[in-house]
């Protein structure tokens, strides 16, 4: 998960672009003492009408559950993995075969996406995954090509805002000099293979950081505080950060390179400034401003595809960077909605239920399904 940077616009992070149809998804994860079955979460997908799920490794069960969906998947290479993807011969093509080829057919899992490890350039990592990445990543671009994959799964790699220099304007942005030796090599691959630069977001945590973070400035309320970058002038943070990464990848030679965002969110507990009614006024302005294809200055008109963060609480996450790391779900971790949230147009509810046993509980969880 991304830390806030020093200036307002980056510590933001980065919004993405990519033409789709149907641009939201969540990403669901499963750390939790007793996580929901996995076909139970479909059919909170389903009843929903998300169309695309980001998942944080490609585990059996999950994967079967969702066979025979139209829900567009992304399956994820843990960072621990990155090592022996990147120098065991055979290892990445060993992975594609069992994580992709053995479930993307017709009538199995539409798998689209494929991230290269999570974050791995964060600061807290001490640059174990430096030099494992870019290596890995050609190894499974190489290995879905082999696979006969290519054409319709894509590598990506979710960044954090580690990335960037900190720049106090958007369009001084550029990418920390120290990375360049693998992100370029990295921007040649994605160009390469159609494939987007993907980002995660947390405006959050630079409130969480810096408690002068302006609340209007992320919450597309307009802003006493705007960014002048003349001739622009940005009165949120989505825009400006958008831009800011723009604006780091013309000058790396990639003015046109599509960008997703990996996670955005806010969490409902944990902090003064995690609450539900905050949380869910974030989700539903951050939904309607890219729905309304508004786009930024940088790039008027285009849609932005993005994974909300995230479907369900996940109760046993390491608490060490903060007490709200267990509270981002849209629902809590036994699948209760927090809060109403227009997700595709139209305002949803909480209308459908259904009791779930769940005997290693010995108890019912009453499962409350946000449908249209």
């Amino acid at each position: 998960m991304a830390k806030g940077l020093g200036g307002w616009v980056v510590m933001v992070l980065l919004m993405g672009v990519l033409e789709s149809a149907s641009g939201l998804g969540v990403n669901w994860g499963t750390i939790s003492i007793n996580p929901l079955p996995p076909g139970y979460v479909v059919k909170l997908l389903q009843a929903n009408g998300i169309k695309k799920v980001k998942l944080f490794d490609a585990d059996f069960d999950v994967l079967r559950s969702l066979a025979g969906t139209d829900i567009e998947v992304m399956v994820a290479a843990p960072n621990d993995m990155l090592s022996r993807l990147a120098y065991t011969d055979g290892a990445a093509d060993d992975w594609v075969k069992e994580n992709v080829t053995a479930y993307n057919f017709q009538g199995g899992v539409n798998i689209r996406w494929v991230a290269v490890g999570n974050e791995p350039f964060l600061t807290g990592y001490n640059g174990s995954y430096l030099n494992s990445t870019l290596p890995a990543l050609r190894n499974i671009v190489n290995a879905l090509q082999k696979a006969g994959q290519a054409d319709t799964v894509k590598a990506i790699i979710p960044f954090n805002a580690d990335i960037l220099d900190g720049a106090a304007l958007p369009s001084q942005t550029r990418f920390k000099v120290e990375y360049l030796d693998q992100i370029l090599p990295m921007l040649q691959i994605f160009n390469n293979t159609n494939a987007p630069f993907s980002v995660n977001l947390y405006p959050f945590i630079s409130k969480y950081q810096n408690p002068d973070f302006p609340l209007d400035f992320a919450f597309f309320m307009g802003t006493t505080s705007p960014v002048n970058d003349p001739p622009n002038v940005y009165n949120n943070a989505l825009d400006a950060s958008l831009d800011a990464l723009i604006a780091a990848l013309r000058a790396a030679g990639y003015p046109n390179m599509p960008v997703l965002l990996g996670e955005i969110g806010w969490p409902t507990d944990g902090n003064e400034f995690a609450t539900v009614a905050l949380a869910g006024q974030y989700n539903q302005q951050l939904i309607n401003h890219l729905q309304s294809n508004v786009g930024t200055p940088l790039r008027p008109g285009v849609f932005t595809e993005f994974y909300m963060f995230g479907l369900l609480d996940e109760n046993i996450k390491s608490i060490l960077p903060g007490p709200y790391e267990r509270h981002w779900g849209m629902f809590f971790y036994d699948g209760v909605a927090k809060y109403d949230l227009n997700l595709a147009g139209v305002p949803l509810h909480s209308s459908v239920s259904v009791i779930l046993p769940l005997s290693n509980f010995h108890l019912q969880f009453r499962i409350s399904v946000i449908a249209k």
